[in-house]
């Protein structure tokens, strides 16, 4: 059994109501029911609870870290960032999801801007799967996950570069995007996965969902971590 804590911004779902509809308790929670399914622990906690929701009571007792955030990456602390950094070194696992990107543990880990270009335009997004003997895209049949309207990432991305490239998307303006990634850090690993806007319903599919799932799996300690 794995350790997760699932960490969501949570303001999107309270103040949108295309966002609240698809998630009405929260991306955080929806999250979390399809996670349970392989029988983790599950703590969920939020930007607005004291310490951000994440103190080192309960970083210490987490296994793999879920970070969903979107436009408010500027009010985590900066102690926070730097705890969440310091247990990913330690061998905490991290899977950054989405508008994450932005966030300030994962520019910490990152060291670079991690800047992309961004549209909101409802685009089809294909989310290319080019490493398919990987963990993380275990059993996923098909050669892509086509996601009809999706909130835009492209190129240029300013990350330095993946220790594995899992995923590559293309958009329907001939754009790309590095959409999934793996690093090693210290002790701990970190995937970055990209589709997943708050008003797309991007984490029901299905596909969405495994590789979700399965980079648990891949990202949590190892015994000698």
């Amino acid at each position: 059994m794995v350790n997760v804590t699932i960490w969501n911004e949570y303001r999107s779902e309270r103040e949108n109501m295309d966002a609240a509809t698809l998630y009405p308790n929260g991306i955080h929670r929806f999250i979390g029911e399809f996670v349970k399914e392989d029988g983790h622990n599950i703590q969920f906690s939020t930007l607005d609870e004291p310490e951000n929701g994440l103190p080192a009571s309960l970083l210490d007792q987490t296994d793999v870290l879920l970070w969903w955030s979107h436009n408010k990456n500027e009010e985590v602390l900066d102690s926070v960032a730097k705890r969440v950094e310091q247990r990913v070194l330690d061998g905490m696992g991290l899977i950054v999801l989405h508008s994450g990107l932005r966030s300030k543990p994962f520019h910490l880990l990152m060291g670079t801007t991690c800047h992309s270009t961004r549209r909101n335009k409802d685009e089809l997004e294909r989310v290319w799967i080019i490493s398919p003997n990987h963990q993380i895209v275990k059993n996923i049949k098909s050669k892509y996950i086509e996601i009809p309207k999706s909130q835009i990432f492209t190129e240029p991305f300013d990350i330095p570069q993946p220790d594995h490239l899992i995923l590559i998307s293309w958009n329907q303006a001939g754009d790309v995007f590095r959409s999934g990634c793996c690093w090693n850090k210290g002790n701990g690993k970190i995937f970055f996965l990209g589709p997943g806007h708050e008003t797309h319903p991007v984490y029901y599919n299905k596909d969405i969902q495994s590789i979700i799932k399965n980079s648990i799996h891949w990202a949590k300690p190892q015994p000698n971590s």
